[in-house]
């Protein structure tokens, strides 16, 4: 039975969620599904916007052919031809041979490749229109925003953007479509960074092309192709892709992974990420490389400001987990990082170079000095050795600050004179300031001052 969701006066969502997924792509874990967006636009012309993942299929032609209700379908959008939303173009032109598809260059030589049919194929453009009476929409191209083909479309009168892949999320869909009525900050956004690290994270100047090209559109809806659909705090969505693309961090935060064979690496870890927490660090993960699948730690390693890496020396090598993951570090284009590093080795350790041999490939990695080496288990050399790394890594850090609430020092309210002042105010490792010149004090009991701000 269909399963449709109005989203405007004409636009519908027609796609579906498939939550017997285990891997999307057969690589990423999707143990909570994935959703297969595809949107149908009811306007003088008919307009169908993708289509769906053969998993979902029946649903989709369901909602497709209840909502045209004998209408024909004017025009098929092909915002990216990957098989998880363009497998079911074909079908679609089986049904509705006299549709129009509009697509990329590029896209249509993929389709051909994909798929053996005919169609009525018209390649757009960059800022090419498609007017459907009351609507238009504009496209722009968006190559490697995750493959070459792949462009968004605009509709300047409902201000929707729909996006492709770009904005997407790992995750099934359950009740509700809209990001604002989800718990997306604690429940969403470590599958949507995930999802950013590891499909599009390694074209961060493809995704700031992109940024800078919808930066002047007036949007007040985002419709990805996975994930879940925005009509409110977009400005902040777009933000964490700004953040991501430049590969700055996006948390003062240290990732400690490990890669232990008998547990005396892992107990060399556990004791660096004590000290770090004494030291007031308070955002440490710690991970087992054996036992958290790459996209995990990939997307940690997009979010954290700082990396701690242990590798037990294996075959006179690395360990194969933890080689495996810094060729995924390497392939998804982490960089900007400050790293420790950490060996063992029973009788020759190697882990610790090939590490940094490793690291040295990727884009302005800091690889800490004087890495240390432990010799089959920790002994008391080897953990001052690893308290002095924790120190040095934290020293390399931009901490809250610390403070101590106590009585307040009434001569100093007798100090403040006229002059200038500056106000400051931090998130997470962004400094903002101002110049302020009036700071007054307001009462006595309580203690209160007054800063002037314009």
């Amino acid at each position: 039975m269909y399963n449709y969701r109005k989203l405007t006066q004409d636009l519908y969502y027609i796609g579906g969620s498939d939550r017997r997924m285990s891997r999307f792509e057969n690589v990423y874990p999707t143990p909570g599904g994935m959703s297969y967006n595809s949107y149908l636009l009811l306007d003088e012309q008919t307009v169908l916007m993708d289509t769906v993942d053969g998993a979902v299929a029946d649903v989709f032609f369901e909602n497709l052919a209840h909502l045209l209700s004998g209408r024909k379908l004017d025009y098929i959008v092909v915002h990216h031809a990957e098989p998880d939303h363009a497998a079911m173009l074909a079908d679609v032109l089986r049904r509705w041979p006299d549709a129009q598809v509009l697509c990329t260059a590029q896209a249509q030589r993929m389709l051909a490749q994909f798929f053996d049919f005919s169609a009525n194929i018209r390649v757009v453009k960059e800022g090419d229109t498609l007017s459907s009476g009351a609507h238009t929409l504009t496209f722009y191209t968006a190559p490697m925003v995750h493959w070459p083909e792949v462009m968004v479309s605009y509709d300047a009168k409902d201000k929707t953007l729909f996006s492709a892949d770009a904005f997407g999320t790992f995750g099934a869909l359950g009740g509700s479509l809209w990001a604002d009525e989800l718990d997306f900050e604690r429940v969403w956004l470590s599958d949507a960074r995930r999802y950013y690290a590891n499909i599009v994270g390694k074209f961060g100047p493809q995704v700031q092309a992109l940024l800078q090209k919808i930066a002047g559109l007036d949007i007040a809806r985002l419709c990805p192709l996975h994930g879940p659909l925005w009509r409110k705090n977009i400005g902040w969505y777009a933000e964490k892709y700004r953040c991501w693309s430049t590969y700055m961090p996006e948390d003062q935060a240290v990732l400690v992974i490990y890669g232990s064979a008998y547990g005396h690496t892992e107990n060399a870890a556990e004791i660096f990420a004590a000290r770090l927490a004494e030291n007031g660090v308070t955002d440490v993960r710690l991970y087992d490389v054996s036992a958290v699948h790459p996209s995990v730690l990939v997307s940690e390693a997009f979010r954290c400001s700082h990396l701690a890496l242990f590798s037990t020396t294996y075959n006179m090598g690395l360990f194969a987990n933890m080689e495996t993951l810094l060729a995924n570090f390497e392939a998804h284009k982490v960089q900007n990082r400050t790293v420790a590093l950490v060996e063992n080795g029973s009788w020759a350790p190697a882990a610790g170079g090939l590490m940094r041999v490793q690291l040295e490939k990727m884009n302005d990695m800091k690889i800490l000095d004087g890495t240390v080496i432990i010799r089959s288990a920790v002994h008391e050399e080897q953990r001052v050795q690893l308290l002095a790394l924790a120190d040095a890594l934290t020293a390399t850090m931009i901490l809250p600050l610390q403070v101590t609430e106590g009585p307040i020092e009434s001569p100093a309210m007798f100090k403040i004179s006229y002059g200038l002042f500056v106000l400051t105010a931090r998130e997470n490792s962004h400094d903002n300031g101002c110049i302020v010149n009036s700071v007054l004090q307001l009462t006595d009991n309580p203690k209160r001052l007054g800063v002037c701000v314009t």
